[in-house]
């Protein structure tokens, strides 16, 4: 019999922020620096009324990454010595961990988590990964009898719907469950089997494949998903002296959160918009969460509050649900918090470092579970025979279920039917997950594999010789097209082959295959042609099919140039890059070398060409806002002011506030019916504190309860109460 052995230790989240270098837009804008850091100390500094507003926080880490040159300049290498490594210890040591990354869009997420493909600049991921392999390798040499094993899965969770990054099958939403003994888990996720750091570096790049795909397709970008990179490891020691095998499995969960972000900061509308508000969605629910369990680990609240905070809102999100058990569960984690140091960016900033400093109070139990495979498949088959034997009581025989499934589909299965059939072809599931031997995860890595190589073949996305490097890779004769992306994390990650003859470019459904399949807005069934007759390509569009070249609409044939950007549809930007050309010319035909051909520059470049000014449209918003603002300013002036000329008597005021004061002049009011009312009951306290700065937030909100007060004084010019208010008033 094997030993079960279960050690439990408690520790709070470890908590870094990391302050990213200013980005080009916001050096154009000549933004302020905000952020200031001295040792674990993080301080922003901001400024309101003509005073400066600071507020300093305390994290386990506080990571400047501003200025190269600065000598306290954090480097990937840092952050990763700091938390990766420390994680990486854990995991052998049989414990779950989980790093997650949090911030506003453009923070600088992906960079930290994802970093560079290769260099000084690759992120906690791939250095993670890395060292993972090197440890097995160096402990393999010094114990024989202690034998390694690495599953991978890689998911996205995309509007609160789970896709698999790995398994092209997997195309449908995944279904979220929880189980009694497993918890909450991704039903039919793939998982493959990994032996060194090159079969993950390449799913990481097969995985980033796909969420490429869907995300030109759908109008996404990476900030628009939460991706959650998940390894398993299995560590296997046989005793020699008893003859026993022991496990320890270690979960190891590394995510890259969605940008968190503002409606009105973004400009977001329409699809973007319903997109922001899941993500807001997901990312709020995690913020309660978080509030919670630190309200929880704190112990120093009210009984009530207490016993109402118990109630942890996990399933108000698929992330949270996901993420419960490296949540103030069984986990050791640590959250990252990227910020932007510029001043335009306060608000989003101020508060991801209030977010921050919340998860640091959170409490995780972390357990050190050896040998659960061999009790968690006797549970769970001890789970089917009882799932079996009241599926029996129902008059149902489990060994005849599928062919009863298929003769009685005109008939109906009570609910305790159907959930009992469910429950049971779940742990069946499970079961045969967890007796599967390695050698045959391997095999199935290998078909899934080439299964998803092939639907990237029919996709006309270009492979390796070898058919299994999937990296992008500059093929030295044939003309291709690059795909270019908003998010630099998944710009340039496709290849598509412009082969000698026409190549043909439409939707998979076309009634003739397309060399080329591409979905999204405004792709026709049969969208283009390319022509390549001795290295020489034309693009050929068909008639009402939506083609630009270099920013033009074209509706004829066009001989295409290196470095022409190209775009299909409404979403889908390539570059063209034809190296025999470049190799006869030895430059660019098209664009000089000094600037950088990427999404940004495609897109400036369709602006221009069609005569959109994006500043001046920026300036023209801007204006409108401001006579918005003013016009709104001016109606809430007169109703203000036909309300302070109607005088009604204490009495009547009481009982008619709510129903006609509040009901003119609730949509412009800043705070509920509650609040003013209660503020109005205080002004009439004898102690009474005209504190404005502190007590109200708006001269709009104490113009209106002056006025309300004003309405039922009797002795208005010698209340003091008045002349305060009044005097205050005409100072703002």
């Amino acid at each position: 019999m094997r030993h079960w052995q279960v050690r439990r230790i408690m520790t709070s989240v470890k908590v870094a922020v990391r302050v990213r270098p200013f980005s080009n837009r916001e050096i154009a804008q000549k933004c302020k620096c905000i952020i200031s850091m001295n040792g674990q100390v993080t301080t922003i500094h901001g400024y309101k009324d003509g005073h400066e507003r600071s507020h300093s926080f305390t994290y386990d880490y506080s990571y400047c990454s501003i200025d190269l040159q600065d000598t306290s300049y954090a480097s990937q290498r840092t952050v990763y010595n700091d938390l990766g490594l420390e994680m990486l210890e854990h995991a052998f040591h049989g414990y779950n961990v989980c790093i997650f990354a949090y911030g506003q869009t453009g923070a600088g997420k992906s960079f930290t988590m994802m970093g560079k493909p290769s260099g000084d600049d690759q992120g906690i991921i791939p250095q993670f990964c890395k060292d993972l392999f090197q440890r097995i390798s160096e402990n393999s040499k010094k114990e024989a009898n202690l034998t390694y094993s690495v599953e991978v899965s890689y998911m996205e969770i995309y509007c609160e719907r789970v896709r698999d990054l790995l398994n092209p099958k997997n195309t449908t939403n995944l279904r979220v469950r929880e189980h009694p003994l497993l918890g909450p888990y991704v039903e039919d996720l793939t998982k493959l089997a990994v032996t060194t750091y090159q079969d993950i570096s390449n799913l990481i790049d097969e995985g980033n494949k796909s969420r490429t795909v869907a995300a030109t397709n759908m109008n996404e970008t990476s900030s628009r998903s939460h991706a959650v990179f998940t390894l398993v490891l299995t560590q296997r020691r046989h005793d020699l002296e008893t003859n026993l095998e022991t496990e320890k499995v270690s979960r190891i969960c590394l995510v890259d959160l969605a940008g968190s972000e503002r409606a009105d900061s973004t400009g977001a509308e329409g699809i973007r918009l319903k997109e922001g508000a899941n993500i807001n969605k997901s990312l709020t629910t995690l913020g309660k969460v978080i509030s919670a369990l630190a309200e929880m680990s704190s112990g120093n609240q009210p009984s009530k509050k207490k016993r109402k905070s118990e109630f942890i809102p996990y399933r108000d999100s698929v992330l949270t649900w996901l993420l419960r058990e490296n949540l103030g569960g069984n986990s050791k984690t640590a959250m990252i918090a990227a910020i932007s140091p510029a001043d335009i960016n306060y608000e989003e900033t101020l508060s991801t470092l209030r977010y921050a400093d919340r998860a640091k109070q959170i409490v995780c139990r972390a357990v050190v579970n050896e040998d659960p495979n061999a009790k968690l498949i006797r549970e769970l088959k001890s789970e089917v025979c009882r799932l079996k034997e009241l599926l029996q009581k129902q008059g149902i025989d489990p060994g005849t279920l599928e062919r009863k499934i298929i003769t009685r589909q005109n008939s109906v299965y009570s609910v305790l039917e159907e959930d009992a059939i469910d429950r049971l072809k779940a742990s069946e599931k499970l079961i045969a997950e967890l007796n599967e031997t390695w050698e045959e995860k391997l095999k199935r890595t290998e078909f899934i594999r080439a299964v998803r190589e092939s639907e990237l073949r029919e996709m006309g996305v270009a492979t390796g010789d070898d058919g299994q490097t999937l990296g992008v890779f500059q093929p030295k004769k044939f003309a291709h097209l690059v795909n270019l992306n908003e998010d630099p994390f998944i710009s340039e990650c496709l290849l598509y082959y412009i082969k000698e003859g026409i190549t043909k470019v439409g939707r998979p459904d076309a009634l003739v295959r397309q060399d080329i399949q591409l979905n999204g807005q405004l792709i026709q069934s049969e969208h283009c042609e390319f022509e390549n007759k001795e290295n020489i390509v034309t693009l050929i569009p068909k008639a009402s099919a939506l083609c630009f070249v270099n920013g033009k609409a074209v509706t004829e044939p066009v001989v295409l140039h290196s470095g022409n950007r190209i775009i299909l549809g409404k979403y889908h930007v390539f570059r063209f890059n034809n190296p025999q050309e470049l190799m006869q010319s030895r430059m660019s035909a098209s664009v000089s070398n000094d600037e950088p051909i990427d999404w940004a520059y495609a897109q400036n470049e369709l602006l221009e060409i069609q005569g959109i000014d994006l500043k001046a449209e920026m300036q023209k918003k801007l204006m409108e806002m401001e006579e918005q603002y003013k016009k709104e300013k001016q109606e809430f002036a007169m109703a203000f002011e036909r309300q302070r000329k109607h005088v009604l008597s204490p009495g009547l005021l009481a009982a008619k506030l709510d129903s006609i004061v509040l009901m003119d002049l609730s949509c412009l009011l800043p705070t509920s019916h509650t609040v003013v009312s209660r503020r109005l009951r205080e002004m009439q306290a004898p102690k009474f504190n005209f504190s404005l700065a502190s007590y109200w937030t708006t001269v709009s909100e104490a113009v209106f309860l002056s006025a309300a007060h004003q309405s039922y004084c009797t002795f208005a010019k010698k209340c003091e109460k008045c002349r305060f208010l009044s005097s205050n008033f005409k100072n703002e």
